[in-house]
Formats: C-alpha cells, sequence, structure tokens
C-alpha cells in the first residue's frame, strides 16, 4: 500500500519544554490512522505541524512526494490536505450553501476573490457540486438556513461539507465528535465511516476511545510528545504501555 504521509524525526520545542521528539509516523493511503494520547502529549502540536501552523525544529513532512514544511496552510491545502478543527470553523452569518461555496470556489481558483460571489451564482456547476456535498452530509434541506442556528453536530456536517468539497486526498481531523451528545456522536461516526469507504486518507485525533475503536485501521500512541506504540486497534487495546500512559493503568 502507498504511503499518503510520511513523518521523519520531527521535534519541536517552546522554549524549555519538549512538545515534539524523534515523531516518526507513516500514515498509509485509504486508511484512517488515529493519534491518541493523554492531555498534553503533543497531539494537537503534531498536527499543526502537518497543516503549516507551526513549523518543526527539525525532521520533515512529506505528503506524498511534496514537503510540506515551509509552506503556508493555504499552500499546503493546495495540495490536497484538508482539515477540520476541534471548533467548527464556519462562517456563521452566511445560510450552508454559502458556506460551502466559498472553499468551491477556492478550489478551482486558488483564491478568493471580491468578484467571487457573481461568478460564483451563475456557475451552476460550483453550485450543483455544493449542493452534493450537502446531500451527502444529510444537510441539503437546510442549505438556506444561516449557519449559527445549526445544532454542534450539524456544523461539523457543514465544516465536513466545506472540506470534501475541495476534493481532498487526505482529511485531518481534530477531536471531530467533541462536545456532541451521544446521538450527534454515532451519527458522526457513520458519516466518516461512509466518506473513509471512498478511500479517502484520514488521520484521527480523539479523546474519545468509542469514536477511536469504531474508525481507526491503525493506531499511534504518543506520551510526553514520543510515540510509544502503534498497532492495530486490537493490540493496541490491550497494551499495558497504553494503558498506563493514557489511563493510568485503567483498561481501555
Amino acid at each position: 500500500m502507498a504511503t499518503a504521509l510520511q513523518v521523519t524525526n520531527v521535534n519541536k520545542s517552546f522554549g524549555g519544554l519538549k512538545a515534539l521528539h524523534e515523531v516518526n509516523l507513516t500514515v498509509e493511503e485509504g486508511t484512517v490512522h488515529a493519534i491518541i494520547g493523554p492531555n498534553g502529549a503533543g497531539k494537537s502540536t503534531l498536527l499543526n505541524c502537518f497543516v503549516g501552523r507551526l513549523q518543526p525544529d527539525t525532521g520533515e513532512v512529506m505528503f506524498v512526494d511534496v514537503s510540506l514544511l515551509g509552506l503556508s496552510p493555504h499552500q499546503i491545502n493546495q495540495t490536497g490536505v484538508a482539515r477540520v478543527f476541534q471548533t467548527p470553523e464556519i462562517f456563521a452569518d452566511l445560510p450552508l450553501i454559502e458556506n460551502v461555496l466559498i472553499p468551491t470556489f477556492a478550489r478551482r481558483d486558488g483564491s478568493f476573490k471580491v468578484n467571487g460571489w457573481g461568478r460564483l451564482d451563475s456557475d451552476a456547476d460550483m453550485r450543483e457540486k455544493a449542493e452534493e456535498m450537502l446531500d451527502d452530509v444529510g444537510l441539503l434541506d437546510k442549505m438556506d438556513v444561516i449557519a449559527a442556528s445549526l445544532s454542534r453536530g450539524d456544523k461539523r456536517r457543514l465544516e465536513l461539507a466545506m472540506c470534501l468539497v475541495q476534493e481532498p486526498k487526505l482529511l485531518l481531523l481534530d477531536e471531530p465528535t467533541a462536545g456532541m451528545s451521544r446521538a450527534d456522536t454515532n451519527n458522526t461516526i457513520e458519516l466518516l465511516k461512509q466518506i473513509s469507504s471512498r478511500g479517502l486518507t484520514m488521520i484521527v485525533i480523539e479523546h474519545d476511545m468509542h469514536v477511536v475503536f469504531s474508525l481507526a485501521d491503525r493506531i499511534t500512541v504518543l506520551a510526553q510528545g514520543t510515540p510509544i506504540v502503534e498497532g492495530e486497534p486490537s493490540a493496541i487495546k490491550g497494551d499495558p504501555k497504553v494503558q498506563e500512559a493514557y489511563l493510568g493503568g485503567a483498561h481501555l
């Protein structure tokens, strides 16, 4: 199986705090790879190194055959990497359809232009594509609703539509079910399974082990900025090092 993301000897410090230490990670194409660990393990720091919000002190991050280091978040997005944030990043004052049209336009033309709306509104293909994405995530019937009025779960679905309309090759999800009810969490799991079944590579950072074991093909466990265990969910679940590092010895 081909490699989608290759992380080699990544280190990152903040003053005297070593947030990441010799991180090596291989994510295979078409898989769901979860990164778990206790608070402060370095999960979000690592993810921020993937999307250009942070630059590692040393090491390399390769997406297929492109180095992501030194690229801006916008440039990384253009390579085919999309990120779903812990708090949904949407345009709260706009209708759902316009939320999805904005990244549709950015994907087509590379940047937002002042005259973009006139072009978008007259572009039937772009609108049709946006509506298809809303339909895929179950929000087509709300396409004219203002995004701020959505539930937490529906805001997450909207953000996923905004990512998927860009046709990413790699989707990064930072706590995708944070703050959701159990029903919304289960609905989100099913939606992510549908997305994964299309062959999209996904990296998931998540505290909810129900979500992790429902989705992941492979899991990497971080502790104090260093990967301590990597393997299939069945192996990770019973690993004593994981139980000690993640839950102080309690069973997952």
